[in-house]
């Protein structure tokens, strides 16, 4: 499958199967993050993979899921992610203008993750205080945001952008994700 059919699939998943993601693969998705485009070269991002079966079950607790729809669009009992990859910032080589590089090497872990069949949630609501003391997070490290992975337990569904761009679960607890339609954001040559 090529990059393109992987964008096409990609959805975020909040709905998990209670199967482990073996620690080579997910070195390996962050390896991807390793290798994603740096602003001057300078690689401020490190990352912290959560995979423990405690810690995971305290980071789930600092997490915000589909605000849109909240609750209902956090993992239920038994669909919890089985892997965290918290991206943080080394302030030391960088403070600001690390954006785009969370940016691109969020998409790399993202896609490497769908490629070996895992599904993935981004997610920047974080209770940043907890998860510093929780996962022993020194100074000048900051938590940019959270990467949950796991295997999907759900398809979300993409819909043509209309009224909004709030995503929604139907009565059948289908998640439905509204995107602009390719003809209304690309111009050529000219505006």
């Amino acid at each position: 499958m090529g990059v393109y059919d992987l964008i096409l699939r990609r959805r975020s998943i909040r709905q998990f199967e209670p199967r482990p993601i073996e620690r080579q693969i997910l070195e390996n998705i962050v390896g991807a993050a390793r290798l994603a485009p740096s602003a001057a070269n300078l690689q401020p991002l490190e990352f912290i993979v959560v995979d423990d079966e405690t810690l995971k079950k305290e980071l789930l607790r600092c997490l915000k899921w589909a605000a849109y729809i909240a609750p209902l669009g956090n993992p239920e009992p038994g669909h919890e992610p089985q892997a965290y990859v918290v991206t943080l910032v080394d302030c030391r080589v960088r403070e600001k203008g690390y954006e785009y590089d969370v940016g691109a090497a969020m998409e790399n872990m993202i896609l490497t993750a769908l490629g070996e069949g895992i599904g993935s949630c981004w997610l920047i609501s974080v209770d940043r205080p907890r998860v510093i003391e929780l996962l022993k997070i020194p100074e000048p490290y900051k938590i940019d945001c959270v990467l949950a992975l796991g295997y999907p337990a759900e398809q979300p569904k993409v819909e043509e952008l209309r009224d909004s761009c709030r995503y929604w679960k139907d009565p059948d607890g289908q998640f439905h994700v509204p995107k602009r339609k390719l003809d209304s954001i690309v111009h050529f040559n000219r505006f």
